[in-house]
């Protein structure tokens, strides 16, 4: 159980809060999933709606069939809410006629009905019926104001009434706005920023109550303007969303694609109670603006994917294969998807940092692509100017409010910095923009930058004492960013070593996608090495990349295979393995912080660390199979070692355990979290799962140190595996042959699976026998070496390369 007490002096007394049960009131599409989201940090859960019209009063069934209906849309919906789907045990559901009483047990009741005023209103009615004193209560509403949702409510439910607006899906989008009442406790927001910080895993921002607070007010603000560019300048929606996505530090799903996501009407609505809300913005008329297209659209109930077409439509083709057309939003027919050529668009593709690109569009590219780019991103820069102090006093709440509720890589102010201030203030104002006068102050007193590094800490330019402040709450993190200038004891370009602090270092992954080349293994080496022999308590390997690693590097295995060098290719991979080991049986503890994809080789070294610190959203597995080969850092080893770990529990019976390991590598299985990771045993009892992914590093730093604490003991090479022989491997091969003649493998699926069977069962051994790591090292590179002389792993390999995708072949 996750739990946060707080201490509360009230008179004489002193309290404890803490949260052990919450009711969520409305099981829609974000009250199921932030039901779900509680669940997955081990926190009990009433979920409740209405019940259906003529239910009998005595089938509880059919009058809970709204929120039994919802919760198991939610839970087999994609992307998964729940990080394991045992945690549904956890969610009670009912309903408000005949279990709103149960809200007297629980310490925070969460509304998350239909933004209509009256109908809250009628749900805080109950609630002051039956909830306990002091118990918080919570709105999810994207929009209405603090003031009135609370207005004409008893002087305690002022009291512990907050705006807690979570994005959607909300395990995922890591935004959770704290929107305070006019008259809400401080204490309560304290601990609610404090709380979704620790045990939500969220990135908390503190917002002022004002028209969509922070992040839609900027993100819709955003959206609008695009669209209204969009129409002035002729672009194709396909050209606006290769515009709007990676290229500037943005999701795939561009700005029309997200547009479908959200609901069109959904955006609409929300477009214009901002216009209506806010009459003194002085760039209102992007949110009065109504794009030709729109009227049709909303007309035509062509909201997304909610009602199967919007800006984009899926149908089925000729060939009776999926097939995505897209909007002529000059014609309003669907058409086939079109291709986008821009030459700035392409050189930005060689260009590796979102700085990079972002220059390139703002001072070298001359086309229609460019000029959109830069226009957005003026008026951009314009309206959060004027944002502050309107929305927030402080500029980095609106960086952290795009980043983590839009999923941008970085945020407004953020990206300004990249392209300079004092240059682009005139190129504001030769579009008829302006630029808040606290800018101007500021680069005129010289200060050149919103953010900045010193003495290893990130801080902020703060309007109100001019000056440059630590980020309230990143004092206690570790930043590598923050750290690179003063702290940064050896970069080789694809790696470095930086000092943490407290006699822990910490190796950061810089390769492309942090495969693990020959570059970051010699780094690696390295690193453990200098930490072993300065006197260093140990190592964290850790990154703040979007991904922690995607395995080997495939371009070089492929390059060697093509050039005949085998010897080098033998001795690359033996490095690998040995890398492996190193890690394994150093003198000091390394500990590994994965997150995000850690597929491949970083599954691999991950599980032979001293211990793993996971961020809950890591997803992690052996996945060579998909591109024709078999783990060979170790990883078919250690499943074999960690199967053969649970030979010995009493009442064991031996081939199913083989059996469930080689299939998650026979099927390249993903977990899809930390704890899914957990019960796959890729992780284990030992390793820490950490919700707030900026509070990995730190509790990285920390294992190391308990670790040294407990008397850390180098790890000795396992020569006692257990290995059951060709009994089993017949079993195996069986079960092989029997995926194939159901058509679920195809031929050389097969011949793979027969690969990792082979080494997992110790080889051509006539019975059980007990082997060394090495021995299944030296198999498993066998293996793995055979594999790569097959014409049909190589077109795997190369169709990956080029496409990002594994190949059945």
């Amino acid at each position: 159980m996750f739990n946060l007490f707080q201490t509360e002096s009230t008179g004489t007394q002193t309290t404890k809060r803490s949260i052990q049960k919450v009711a969520v009131l409305g099981s829609g599409v974000m009250g199921s999933r932030i039901a779900c989201h509680f669940a997955n940090i081990g926190v009990k859960v009433l979920l409740l709606d209405i019940v259906p019209k003529d239910a009998p009063a005595n089938d509880k069934a059919k009058r809970n069939k709204i929120v039994n209906d919802a919760l198991t849309a939610a839970i087999k919906g994609k992307p998964a809410p729940l990080y394991v789907e045992d945690s549904k045990r956890l969610i009670e559901t009912g309903n408000f006629e005949d279990d709103f009483s149960k809200i007297a047990d629980c310490d925070w009741i969460l509304e998350a009905v239909i933004e209509r005023i009256d109908i809250k209103h009628q749900i805080y009615d109950k609630v002051e019926q039956y909830r306990k004193p002091g118990s918080l209560i919570t709105s999810n509403t994207s929009g209405i104001p603090m003031w009135m949702l609370c207005k004409g409510r008893s002087d305690d439910f002022r009291k512990n009434f907050v705006g807690t607006h979570f994005f959607n899906p909300p395990r995922y989008l890591r935004l959770l706005e704290i929107i305070p009442g006019p008259e809400t406790d401080p204490s309560i927001v304290d601990f609610l920023m404090e709380y979704g910080d620790l045990y939500l895993g969220k990135q908390m921002v503190l917002c002022k109550d004002t028209p969509a607070f922070i992040a839609n007010r900027v993100g819709i603000y955003t959206i609008a303007k695009i669209f209204q560019l969009a129409v002035e300048l002729d672009m194709t929606i396909e050209e606006v969303d290769k515009l709007t996505g990676p290229a500037i530090g943005r999701p795939n799903t561009g700005t029309f694609r997200l547009g479908d996501l959200v609901g069109l009407d959904t955006s609409a609505k929300v477009t214009t109670g901002i216009a209506e809300n806010c009459p003194e913005d002085e760039q209102r008329g992007v949110f009065t603006y109504v794009p030709p297209f729109m009227p049709k659209l909303l007309e035509n109930n062509w909201l997304g994917d909610k009602t199967g077409q919007g800006f984009y439509k899926k149908i089925k083709n000729e060939k009776g294969e999926s097939e995505i057309l897209s909007l002529d939003l000059n014609t309003m027919e669907y058409v086939a998807k079109r291709s986008v050529k821009f030459a700035s668009l392409d050189a930005t593709k060689q260009l590796e940092t979102l700085k990079e690109r972002m220059n390139f569009f703002f001072y070298m590219g001359q086309d229609k692509a460019a000029t959109f780019v830069r226009r957005s991103f003026l008026g951009l820069f314009s309206y959060v100017s004027h944002r502050i102090p309107e929305i927030s006093d402080e500029l980095f709440r609106l960086d952290d409010g795009l980043r983590s509720g839009f999923a941008w890589d970085k945020g407004p102010f953020e990206i300004w910095d990249m392209v300079g201030i004092a240059k682009v203030i005139p190129m504001i104002e030769a579009e008829g923009l302006t630029v808040a006068q606290w800018v101007k102050d500021m680069v005129a007193a010289g200060h050149t930058s919103f953010y900045k590094n010193e003495n290893g800490q990130r801080k902020y330019y703060d309007l109100k004492s001019q000056s440059y402040t630590v980020i309230p709450g990143t004092e206690s993190l570790i930043i590598l960013d923050s750290l690179k200038e003063t702290k940064e004891i050896w970069n080789n370009g694809d790696s470095a070593i930086i000092d943490l602090g407290d006699g822990v270092l910490g190796f950061e992954f810089r390769s492309k996608a942090n495969t693990l080349g020959e570059s970051v293994i010699r780094g690696l080496n390295y690193a453990i090495e200098y930490t072993e022999k300065n006197g260093y308590h140990g190592l964290v390997v850790g990154n703040e990349a979007p991904n922690f690693s995607l395995g080997a590097n495939l371009a070089l295995v492929q390059m060697m295979v093509y050039e005949g060098d085998w010897d080098e290719l033998y001795f690359a991979v033996k490095s690998f393995q040995d890398m492996a080991m190193r890690i394994r049986t150093a003198s000091v503890p390394v500990v590994f912080a994965p997150h995000g994809m850690t597929l491949g080789g970083g599954c691999e070294y991950t599980m032979h660390s001293a211990r793993a610190v996971a961020a809950a959203e890591t997803y992690i597995g052996l996945v060579e199979v998909g591109v024709g080969i078999i783990p060979a850092g170790g990883g078919t080893k250690e499943f074999t070692l960690r199967a053969a770990d649970k030979y010995s529990k009493p009442g064991v019976v031996e081939l199913p355990i083989l059996q469930e390991y080689f299939m998650a590598i026979a099927t390249a299985k993903v977990a899809t979290s930390g704890e899914e990771a957990r019960k796959m045993n890729i992780l284990r009892d030992t390793d820490k799962v950490v919700v707030n992914l900026n509070r990995r590093l730190k509790e990285a730093r920390e294992t190391v140190l308990e670790l040294v604490a407990d008397g850390y003991t180098p790890v000795v090479p396992r020569t006692d595996i257990k290995v059951l022989g060709r009994s089993a491997l017949s079993s195996l091969y069986a079960g092989i042959y029997g995926m194939y003649n159901g058509r679920y493998a195809s031929e050389h699926d097969m011949k793979i699976a027969k690969k990792a069977a082979y080494v997992m069962c110790g080889g051509d051994l006539s019975g059980v026998n007990y082997v060394s790591e090495q021995y299944l090292l030296d198999l498993e590179r066998e293996a793995f070496l055979s594999l790569l002389g097959e014409a049909k792993t190589m077109e795997r390999i190369a169709h990956t390369l080029k496409t990002g995708k594994p190949l059945r072949n």
